[in-house]
């Protein structure tokens, strides 16, 4: 079974490209996540305020790892420890677990298919791996209906019409794209959270989480 496992957090300011930081500072006190690919790392929400950081609500920014149930026990010596992300520190609170709600709707911030670095070809890859997946509900870009409307009538637009974020991971700039899932069946709203898509899930990349839309009611009862 595949669950969720939150950590509240304390502190003040984290980079806002953490993910690097945070894989090396959990895999400092647990070692065996460099070879566990089964776990992902949710990235750490909060508010941006500037200089590339984000600061860190103490009562709504957590630390959520994925993974397996039988591995609760190798990740709960994370709690009341300080994690150093940059210059930033934070410590990790008392963890909860949660099991995975399906929901019609999932997205997930960034996921990245090596070799797949434009819209057209990176959907249709993803398409691939859903199928494989047996998953038949469609994959859809995040749109930026600003950026798509400065493009109009230019050959070339000089920003993606889609919502596309990068990553450093070992100091080298890795690209990837903003994706959403709508009118998933249970069964495949779990397998998707549970699998995801794409590499780099230590890095929080193709971990899927529910759509904002979730609040309109639209989860199943």
């Amino acid at each position: 079974m595949i669950v969720d496992m939150q950590f509240q957090l304390h502190g003040n300011l984290i980079p806002a490209d953490h993910a690097f930081w945070l894989f090396s500072a959990i895999s400092h006190l647990i070692p065996d996540l460099h070879r566990n690919d089964e776990v992902g790392i949710h990235n750490i929400t909060g508010q941006m305020v500037g200089n590339r950081t984000v600061a860190i609500n103490n009562k709504h920014s957590f630390l959520t790892i994925r993974l397996p149930s039988e591995r609760i026990g190798q990740f709960l010596p994370l709690a009341g420890k300080i994690l150093r992300l940059g210059g930033h520190e934070i410590r990790v609170g008392v963890p909860y677990i949660h099991a995975l709600v399906p929901s019609v709707r999932l997205y997930s911030r960034i996921v990245i298919i090596k070799g797949f670095m434009e819209p057209a070809p990176f959907l249709e890859a993803a398409r691939r791996q859903l199928k494989a997946m047996g998953i038949k509900a469609e994959p859809d870009l995040v749109s930026q209906p600003h950026i798509a409307q400065a493009n109009q009538n230019k050959p070339t637009g000089t920003h993606s019409p889609y919502l596309r974020r990068t990553i450093q991971i070992h100091g080298r700039e890795v690209v990837g794209f903003a994706l959403k899932m709508e009118q998933l069946t249970e069964e495949e709203s779990i397998q998707l959270q549970e699998q995801g898509v794409g590499g780099r899930r230590r890095f929080g990349c193709g971990v899927f989480i529910q759509d904002r839309l979730e609040i309109k009611g639209l989860r199943f009862k």
